[in-house]
């Protein structure tokens, strides 16, 4: 009987130190579960309010659903002169921003990681400023001959969109041996230009293509600086014309936005694609 009673002992110290774990297969399917009910929250948090609007604009007083407002869009005046002044704020911003941020971004990784710190202080303070604030002070400061130009604003989305560039490209960077790649391609003879050019920007295709689609994003969606600088943008011409029909202008903004969302899967399958293409050349 001791030797039973002492088994039993041995048994429960066992189950003390070492607890029953449930089996993997049942953890996983929880981890599922649960990231499962995270998207579809998320889903329905962007796909309502879409959805919402899409249904206002395709209604008409009497409660009857029509497509004339998405098919009188392109003959709404002022639409097509907003929509390019838009596209071409977009493109100098974008080119502008990746001109500066990126030699700047690669130098601070090689010569001055200390300062990285600093560099996500200050590149934060954009978003904490009010864009207000910002474009208030810039026009009381500019030129006459710069505020009479609308790429004025394309300077000042340059400073909206440097926290969003700077840290998709410090996060590619990060995923990045710089060092290694720059005493490399130094010591077979590239000069700095080619060597970013060459070595490092393609390296950064990712990073490159997220941050073209935040630049884009932004300046095609921003309002208040378009509006107090007295430029119709698209966004500008949105709210304006929501006065004269709130049906097309709704309309507007939401193919605004299915285009943007079209745009970035589009970028995003191409980058997918470039990567696959690269990962089979080297397999190969």
């Amino acid at each position: 009987m001791a030797s039973i009673g002492s088994v039993f002992e041995a048994e429960s110290l066992v189950d003390l130190e070492f607890p029953m774990v449930p089996p993997a297969d049942n953890r996983r399917h929880r981890i599922r579960w649960g990231r499962g009910l995270i998207l579809w929250l998320a889903a329905a948090y962007f796909l309502i309010p879409i959805y919402a609007a899409l249904h206002f604009s395709l209604q008409d007083n009497n409660g009857n659903f029509s497509l004339s407002p998405i098919t009188a869009i392109p003959s709404q005046p002022g639409l097509g002169a907003a929509f390019f002044l838009s596209m071409r704020l977009a493109i100098v911003t974008m080119v502008v921003t990746m001109l500066l941020m990126v030699p700047t971004v690669i130098y601070v990784h090689l010569k001055m990681p200390r300062f990285r710190r600093v560099m996500e202080v200050i590149t934060i303070l954009p978003i904490v400023i009010p864009p207000i604030v910002l474009i208030l002070g810039v026009l009381h400061a500019s030129p006459l001959w710069l505020k009479s130009s609308p790429y004025l604003l394309s300077l000042v989305y340059v400073i909206l969109a440097m926290p969003f560039v700077y840290r998709s490209l410090d996060a590619g960077l990060g995923a990045l041996d710089v060092k290694t790649l720059v005493e490399a391609s130094r010591s077979l003879g590239a000069g700095w230009l080619a060597t970013m050019w060459r070595v490092l920007v393609p390296n950064l295709r990712s990073a490159l293509l997220s941050a073209t689609v935040l630049t884009i994003a932004l300046v095609l969606g921003e309002f208040t600086m378009a509006s107090l600088d007295l430029w119709e943008t698209l966004p500008v011409w949105i709210v304006d014309f929501d006065q004269t029909n709130a049906h097309i202008s709704t309309a507007v903004a939401m193919l605004s936005l299915i285009a943007t969302f079209l745009l970035l899967t589009l970028i995003v399958s191409l980058d997918r694609s470039h990567s696959r293409q690269r990962r089979r050349n080297q397999s190969s």
